[in-house]
């Protein structure tokens, strides 16, 4: 009896082993790998081998921080805005794009998917648009629809959608040719087939292109407001950056990488919950 009590007590301390070893590595090391990265920074910018214009100190980093995110000396923020509401301004900007784009994007890759002649068609049309720098036609639609928010939220969904529509398109290419002919041999139509089989196949590759078409339009987001983007975290970078101000440019850069971060996260929190099935079927 003794014995089994001491077998049964050893899995334990392994499993709190596991468990600790898993949350270090959640955890304890990206915390690990920005302390390391904070302390390179720290050096190359205490080695004055780089001029402290192009190479700030982080703690002049995080003053410019604190600035653009309160009133100081009767200024407010930057460009009289705070850096939140930059922040806001992209995302909103952001969030309108890649929906306008990600809609599209699934629609065009079903058909693509379901219909051959439109994909034929189709399909040269995306590659070519996937070719294209966004600053290689952002003048155009500067040119067609203003220096308002139209040619961003344009821009960024012309960004969002190819990643979209390509992924879309190769996961209803893979759907299951069995399930699709067991559906059609119990009597389900094409719409039926196509919502109840080929689009549940293809969620999960799908999600994948929405977050790609995400980090895309992210990508873009400096170039989308190279015009009248303030306020606008992509203007706060463009606008610094023509001053040389390198402290602020660094905090507009951190503000677009870690939201970008955040966003991803919860994405992956919806692909979780609305795709359960993936990577067990």
């Amino acid at each position: 009896m003794q014995t089994t009590e001491v077998d049964a007590a050893v899995p334990v301390p392994a499993a709190r082993s596991g468990r600790g070893r898993a949350g270090f590595h959640r955890i304890g090391l990206p915390l690990l790998s920005v302390a390391v990265f904070v302390a390179v920074w720290q050096a190359a910018a205490a080695s004055g081998v780089w001029n402290e214009t192009f190479v700030p100190y982080p703690g002049t980093v995080w003053r410019a921080f604190v600035e653009l995110s309160t009133t100081h000396d009767g200024v407010r923020g930057y460009q009289g805005y705070l850096l939140w509401e930059h922040l806001y301004m992209t995302l909103r900007r952001v969030f309108a794009g890649v929906l306008i784009g990600v809609l599209a994007g699934v629609g065009l890759g079903l058909a693509m998917g379901t219909i051959g002649w439109v994909r034929s068609i189709l399909e040269p049309w995306l590659t070519f648009l996937r070719a294209l720098p966004p600053l290689a036609y952002f003048f155009l639609l500067v040119i067609w629809l203003g220096i308002d928010d139209a040619p961003k939220i344009t821009l960024l969904a012309l960004a969002a959608l190819p990643p979209t529509a390509v992924a879309t398109t190769a996961a209803v290419l893979a759907a299951p040719v069995g399930l699709i002919e067991a559906a059609r041999a119990l009597g389900a139509t094409r719409g039926q087939v196509i919502r109840d089989v080929v689009f549940p196949a293809a969620l999960p590759e799908t999600f994948t292109g929405i977050r790609l078409a995400v980090g895309m339009a992210y990508s873009s987001v400096v170039a989308a407001e190279l015009f009248n983007g303030l306020p606008g975290i992509g203007g706060v970078v463009k606008d610094a950056s023509n001053y040389n101000n390198t402290p602020v440019v660094l905090v507009g850069i951190f503000a677009i990488g870690i939201s970008g971060l955040v966003i991803d996260g919860l994405l992956r929190a919806v692909e979780r919950r609305v795709v359960p099935w993936r990577g067990r079927v």
